[in-house]
């Protein structure tokens, strides 16, 4: 693999973002080992779900595993973890590209 992630300049490939939100939501309960509300969109992964540190770090090694990805995670700040969206824009613009 190499270091190089997409440009978040790139077009998103809208089912590329929606294949990532998906793999969120299936992602989030089992790190949170809890029920998730039916609507994400305006939910706080820290204030409304109880996110930690140690969680962040499981929430994306599931991420990759569930959708097969290498994700870099240099650049990943607590306002890329406040959304579902924010996330999953995240992911789609740092997915490390395998050679």
């Amino acid at each position: 693999m190499s270091d190089s992630a997409l440009s978040t300049t790139e077009p998103v490939d809208a089912e590329l973002r929606l294949r990532i939100r998906r793999g969120i939501e299936e992602a989030l309960p089992r790190v949170l080992n809890q029920e998730l509300p039916e609507n994400l969109d305006n939910v706080c992964f820290f204030d409304d779900l109880g996110l930690t540190s140690v969680g962040t770090i499981e929430l994306v090694l599931e991420i990759e595993e569930t959708l097969d990805i290498q994700v870099n995670v240099e650049r990943l700040g607590l306002d890329d973890l406040r959304s579902i969206d924010k996330l999953a824009d995240y992911v789609v613009g740092h997915i490390v590209e395998e050679d």
